[in-house]
């Protein structure tokens, strides 16, 4: 499933770092810089998959020389707390080609140097071999000042003002979504992404009716793990592969990405069979079915070939392990709150669910029943026919 993730972070000086640095790690490239007089060699590095320079078109010939570019943007700023790049780290769907990758990437990149006049270092780095192998991703190193014929001029103070930060980056996130969901619809992809936060998706969701999605998007944005906690799980999960078990998350924050990632796969299986279930009862109805015959049909569409998975106990299990989940959460709550109101809307819909079967079980028998009343009925008729009525 496509999933959505932009972050936008700056290169400080006053943090300890440098654009030279950060450019020769995300290209696995060695630059030398002049500022510091240090050699960063990360040419060691694996994982890039291609990288390339965008700059204005009036821009120095020397732009496209990344060692060249990011020594004249640490030599521009004099300043001990200068910010020498701003760096765009981009989430890429691994349901598309590597060449729709590179083309989306490309193009989000050429928008940031049309719009703000800045040149662009591009890296797409592939999936860790030893790590989710769907986290493609890329990284933009911008420079913070306007690239021109005479060089690197002015501050792009439109990225940085709190007045004007906010909204430039929210247009490009916005751009960011509709690039990659066009890249999806192209490859003939169902799934989109979505920019905009959980809640304001929950509100219009609300707003249409659907209800299973706004209960969906009921739920905290996945966080990052980070390097630390993301090795820990992913060498947990690696054990548990091995030895034949479920993987069980190791960290707090592990908990709590697993715990959201198992909640989405539930609802997106739920949702598929709602979907199913309403195909199957269009065509039944089509073909003249009664409501009820229809109603078994979409119940055995729904069912399909994961029927055992619809068993109520295999459903009360698998809930109940997403609800514990929340307990690694309490740090971050009132205490119990996250596992309350998880667990009170996992018993919600079990409760629906368990009071649906009920319903449905009444209307197989009543359904039942009348058919048994139909074939007595056309058995006395055809006995009455033959003269053995009694």
């Amino acid at each position: 499933m496509a999933s959505y993730h932009l972050s936008v972070k700056t290169i400080k000086r006053s943090a300890g770092r440098s654009a030279t640095a950060a450019a020769a790690y995300r290209s696995a490239s060695v630059i030398e810089c002049d500022r510091e007089g240090r050699m960063h060699d990360y040419t060691a590095k694996r994982g890039v998959e291609t990288c390339f320079i965008l700059a204005p078109a009036d821009a120095p010939s020397w732009a496209q020389d990344r060692a060249a570019l990011w020594n004249a943007a640490e030599a521009r700023e004099t300043r001990s707390n200068s910010v020498t790049a701003r760096e765009w780290e981009l989430a890429l769907p691994s349901e598309i080609s590597d060449a729709a990758r590179i083309e989306i990437t490309r193009a989000f990149a050429q928008q940031l140097v049309e719009r703000y006049g800045v040149a662009a270092d591009v890296a797409i780095h592939a999936p860790h071999r030893e790590g989710d192998q769907r986290n493609h991703h890329a990284h933009i190193l911008t420079t913070t000042r306007a690239l021109t014929a005479a060089g690197l001029t002015d501050k792009t103070r439109i990225l940085d003002a709190a007045s004007t930060g906010g909204p430039e980056i929210e247009v490009l996130r916005g751009y960011w979504a509709e690039l990659q969901n066009h890249a999806l619809e192209l490859a003939g992809q169902e799934g989109r992404v979505d920019h905009r936060s959980l809640e304001v998706q929950r509100e219009e969701a609300l707003s249409l009716g659907d209800t299973l999605k706004a209960e969906e998007l009921d739920r905290e944005p996945e966080l990052k793990l980070g390097p630390a906690a993301n090795a820990i799980e992913r060498r947990a999960q690696f054990a548990a592969e091995a030895e034949g078990r479920d993987y069980e998350p190791l960290t707090q924050r592990g908990a709590r990405v697993h715990a959201v990632r198992q909640a989405k796969a539930m609802f997106a299986e739920v949702r598929e069979r709602l979907e199913l279930a309403r195909e199957a009862w269009a065509e039944a109805r089509e073909e003249g079915q009664g409501h009820v015959s229809a109603g078994l049909a979409a119940l055995r569409a729904a069912a399909g070939r994961q029927a055992k998975e619809l068993d109520p106990e295999g459903i009360k299990e698998r809930l109940a392990r997403i609800a514990g989940r929340s307990q690694s959460e309490e740090h971050d709550h009132a205490p119990g709150q996250g596992s309350r109101d998880l667990r009170g809307r996992l018993a919600g819909m079990l409760g629906n669910a368990r009071a649906e079967d009920q319903e449905r079980e009444k209307a197989r028998k009543k359904d039942r029943e009348l058919e048994l009343d139909e074939e007595r009925r056309r058995q006395r008729e055809l006995d009455r026919d033959l003269g053995w009525e009694l």
